[in-house]
């Protein structure tokens, strides 16, 4: 049996919003296994950046994790102390952030961010410290390591801040990689080459790879496992290979079927009606009943468990034994 990495279990999530409390990730669980990469997909609001961010500890002021465990390594992340998670955090797992222009401090030049990171986690030297940072520039292909190192962020191309983004969260080799959205904005070419770079550092590393993102099609490249979340639930996990096969959630099927296809000859895509419900006004019952075409009374009052289909792939509905393969 495959080594389990990182177990959430049970996590809620909440934010301060006009002196009440709002739930943004409810009852979230889910795992990955070394060398494994899991997708964890849905519409922006959804609640997929919030939950890498209850991972990594890093929330907002006006948030709280309320319930769960975040287990890496046996050790419970959210027991640790703001000292441990300095400890865990670049070591044990790190974070790609998305829009990297933004995440990169725009005052320091490269070998200062990258160093950082490397000075803290190992007994090393400055010159040590740079020599690292120099090779692990030239592992994520970029091909002088040494004029990047010397640079501030704006004088980079979009793509090479994300291939130095990439190289940060590698400095100190971390067992678990948790990538939001890390070729948003990028043209497909380099598009690609990052993918194909996430997919050399898992073969090579071993590392477990979290891979957050609203783009089926890298889903379907880079992952073995799916999680699909909407309004901070998980809806449907599932065998990346079955999911795109055999959707069960209707909201599942309504994101595969708005996905574009070569040579359809379609000349308007599907698409779902309305948005992701406000947290502070959450419809009773399923929270996908009022774009659901498919809802019932029971759908409108009662919220469905999470289910086992068959196997690993479980669904959160009502009717999913009755629906038709809308994909």
């Amino acid at each position: 049996m495959a080594e389990k990495l990182l177990e959430v279990k049970n996590l809620r999530t909440e934010f301060k919003r006009d002196k009440t409390w709002v739930t943004a990730v409810n009852n979230v669980s889910f795992s990955i296994e070394r060398g494994e990469i899991l997708g964890l997909v849905g519409e922006s609001g959804c609640g997929k950046s919030v939950t890498s961010l209850s991972v990594m500890r890093l929330l907002a002021r006006n948030s709280k994790i309320s319930n769960g465990e975040v287990i890496l390594n046996g050790t419970d992340l959210l027991k640790e102390d703001k000292k441990g998670m300095r400890n865990i955090r670049g070591r044990e797992v790190a974070m790609i952030f998305q829009e990297p222009m933004n995440s990169l401090n725009p005052c320091m030049k490269i070998e200062k961010q990258l160093t950082e990171a490397i000075l803290l986690h190992n007994d090393f030297t400055k010159e040590q410290a740079h020599q690292r940072a120099y090779d692990v520039l030239k592992s994520v292909g970029i091909p002088e390591p040494d004029m990047t190192l010397k640079s501030y962020p704006h004088q980079l191309s979009g793509g090479m801040c994300q291939r130095v983004m990439i190289a940060m969260a590698m400095s100190c080799e971390p067992e678990l990689l948790i990538a939001d959205e890390p070729t948003t904005a990028l043209d497909v070419t380099i598009q690609a080459q990052i993918l194909e770079l996430m997919e050399e550092i898992r073969e090579k590393k071993n590392t477990g790879i979290l891979m957050i993102t609203h783009d089926l099609g890298v889903v379907a490249e880079m992952c073995s496992r799916v999680v699909v979340m909407y309004a901070g639930r998980i809806v449907e996990e599932a065998p990346v290979k079955e999911l795109f096969s055999a959707p069960k959630h209707p909201y599942t099927q309504g994101l595969i079927a708005s996905v574009p296809k070569l040579g359809s000859g379609v000349e308007s895509l599907p698409s779902i009606p309305g948005s992701v419900p406000d947290l502070s006004v959450m419809p009773k019952g399923c929270k996908f009943a009022p774009r659901c075409k498919y809802a019932t009374d029971i759908c409108r009052e009662k919220e469905p468990e999470l289910m086992t289909v068959e196997g690993i792939h479980k669904c959160r509905c009502h009717h999913m034994n009755d629906l038709g393969k809308e994909a």
